[in-house]
């Protein structure tokens, strides 16, 4: 519950600074789950420098890769504390939303 709370409270925090910066079409049609995630990955989940781009990408590997982020399975320098602030059915959310982006 106190990890649901706080997954809630920096996505708020993400759509608001998004509203400030005058945020792409593309963040106002994501679920609130999936704007945490441009801060890093970009515009749209399109990558940012290192970061690699998300969108486009195939929804089961997306979840698989968050997943395994989750459980400390898969190598990351944030990925890991991220994911375990998300429940399976946000993870779900946000792969399902990064892969219908465009690339």
């Amino acid at each position: 519950m106190v990890a649901e709370r706080l997954t809630l409270r920096h996505a708020a925090a993400g759509l608001l600074l998004a509203g400030m910066l005058g945020a792409p079409a593309a963040l106002a049609q994501a679920p609130l789950a999936a704007e945490g995630c441009y801060g890093c990955h970009g515009p749209a989940g399109a990558g940012a420098g290192a970061i690699p781009a998300i969108a486009g990408r195939d929804a089961a590997d997306l979840r698989a890769a968050m997943l395994a982020f989750r459980a400390n399975e898969r190598p990351g320098t944030i990925m890991g504390r991220v994911a375990r602030g998300y429940t399976e059915a946000e993870i779900a959310a946000i792969a399902d939303h990064f892969a219908r982006q465009g690339r």
